[in-house]
């Protein structure tokens, strides 16, 4: 069994398998205190007009959405939480 550390959850860049579509780093995890169980990853949003404006929604990714958790990437599959901004396509 790995193991990782929600500040390397941080470095990582989540990534949709089913297209390559790239959303951002994890900017935050909420974690389930009873359980102790992770369950949701969190992307915020982007800047307005260079943050005079506030921001656009965050990306919630269910823990159920993660197919695989990489060196590098996260992989998510059928979040349904998410707004459709991506950085770049495949």
């Amino acid at each position: 069994m790995r193991e990782c550390c929600v500040s390397e959850l941080r470095c990582k860049e989540i990534i949709d398998v089913r297209d390559g579509g790239r959303f951002g780093y994890v900017g935050d995890v909420a974690v389930d205190l009873d359980s102790g169980q992770v369950k949701a990853l969190i992307v915020p949003g982007r800047l307005r007009l260079l943050g005079l404006l506030g921001r656009e929604e965050d990306i919630v990714f269910p823990w159920t959405a993660v197919r695989r958790v990489g060196e590098d990437v996260i992989l998510v599959e059928g979040a349904e939480k998410r707004s459709g901004r991506r950085l770049r396509g495949p």
